[in-house]
């Protein structure tokens, strides 16, 4: 049976579907994205979280995002929330997951 975090995945998905090689694997209660084998995001409770490096966390970090907390006792600093308009916006979104694969 399909959950809305699926369809929020199927969307993802589709938003990313001019990026090459952009495959999802099931994990951790939620989903890994990976550009052929480089693991590049995170879905997980309908939110999308990408990789980012000191170069790039200050953009997610300026728009207000947070990095992934998938426990109360855990925070994985190098994943951060994508901000809803650059998910809603699909080139935005492409350029971002091509700048997270390369991290």
């Amino acid at each position: 049976m399909a959950t809305t975090h699926d369809g929020f995945k199927d969307y993802v998905l589709d938003q990313l579907a001019d990026l090459p090689g952009v495959t999802c694997r099931a994990m951790f209660g939620g989903y890994g994205l990976y550009q052929r084998n480089t693991f590049f995001g995170i879905i997980h409770k309908g939110r999308l979280y990408f990789k980012t490096d000191r170069m790039t966390a200050p953009r997610y970090r300026d728009r207000g995002m947070n990095p992934f907390k998938p426990t109360s006792r855990q925070t994985l600093k190098n994943y951060y929330e994508v901000p809803v308009e650059v998910l809603e916006a699909a080139d935005d979104l492409t350029t971002w997951a091509s700048q997270a694969a390369q991290q």
